[in-house]
């Protein structure tokens, strides 16, 4: 299988290494790719973290304890089979996806990373990658356990801004 390699950096010194999947979900792993290359993530924060769940991030910068929507990043294609696309990459640990609202072609920037299994959202949102290693996927059920808080209608915000300080693609 192609693969894609990237390095989510953290401000807390550790790293996420991920396998990005083009030959499964091409529309997301170029849009992600893009975002970037463009460094659209760096500075942005994981902003939603549930434990035995997943992390979220891609889409809100922290401000103390408040987070900022960060915009500019346009709408791509759910690439999942709700929305007639084939995609049997599923939800297990260290599964990187494509977060979404309600409206199946709404994903742009916004990623999560599965800390548990969750097939439950297989066929749903379009997974793309996962975790290349076990410090990696460690790593992420690391921040899925960090103290949260809620902030006007966003929960399971981060006590303490959990962010990246570069995405990098590497070639």
């Amino acid at each position: 299988m192609n693969t894609i390699n990237a390095v989510i950096k953290l401000n807390n010194g550790k790293s996420i290494k991920l396998e990005l999947y083009p030959d499964i979900a091409p529309i997301s792993v170029e849009n992600f790719v893009s975002l970037a290359e463009q460094g659209y993530f760096n500075g942005l924060c994981f902003h939603r973290v549930i434990p035995g769940f997943m992390i979220q991030g891609g889409g809100f910068v922290a401000d103390g304890p408040a987070i900022k929507e960060k915009r500019g990043a346009r709408p791509i294609k759910g690439e999942f089979s709700a929305n007639g696309v084939k995609n049997d990459l599923s939800h297990t640990p260290g599964v990187i996806s494509m977060a979404r609202t309600q409206v199946m072609d709404s994903a742009s920037s916004q990623f999560f990373i599965c800390v548990d299994n969750c097939t439950f959202l297989d066929g749903q949102y379009a997974a793309f990658g996962k975790t290349a290693d076990e410090e990696s996927l460690k790593t992420a059920i690391e921040i899925s356990s960090v103290p949260t808080h809620s902030f006007v209608y966003y929960d399971d915000v981060p006590n303490s801004p959990v962010v990246m300080t570069s995405v990098t693609i590497i070639k």
